[in-house]
């Protein structure tokens, strides 16, 4: 399911110092961009903590998320931004967002509205997990 979009400039890799960013002064400079100008928004839905997908965001694709109550994300390969449920009607409206602790990574607490993931599952995580060895505390919370 596409979604609709919207042409836009390419992201920069300025770092975070960005005049033109919209955002507020504080965020702006707490951000840590990749190359391309951008951070990962891992997506969550708010009241059972299920996650639900990872999508890009630079500045402006930030600013409009916290200013519409929607989520708006940048295509890497269509390089121009969509906003989540526009044309599919898989809306993600935000309850909270967050930066992690090293400025590189967002979580994004939403309601989502119908399918997460552009294949039409609830979450893009669904039906793909591998066999993996799993470790185990012991009585002191380490593992053994």
């Amino acid at each position: 399911m596409s979604e609709q979009s919207v042409p836009s400039p390419t992201p920069t890799a300025e770092l975070s110092s960005n005049p033109e960013s919209p955002l507020p002064q504080e965020i702006a400079v707490a951000l840590k961009r990749d190359s391309a100008g951008l951070v990962a928004a891992i997506v969550q839905q708010y009241d059972t903590n299920e996650v639900l997908m990872l999508g890009w965001m630079d500045d402006e694709a930030l600013n409009r998320t916290v200013t519409t109550g929607r989520v708006t994300f940048y295509s890497r390969s269509r390089q121009e931004y969509w906003r989540k449920g526009d044309t599919s009607g898989h809306a993600q409206f935000v309850k909270s967002v967050a930066l992690d602790c090293d400025g590189d990574a967002l979580l994004i607490r939403v309601d989502q509205v119908g399918a997460a993931c552009h294949t039409g599952t609830r979450t893009c995580f669904d039906d793909r997990s591998f066999d993996v060895v799993t470790g185990h505390r012991d009585q002191t919370g380490h593992r053994d």
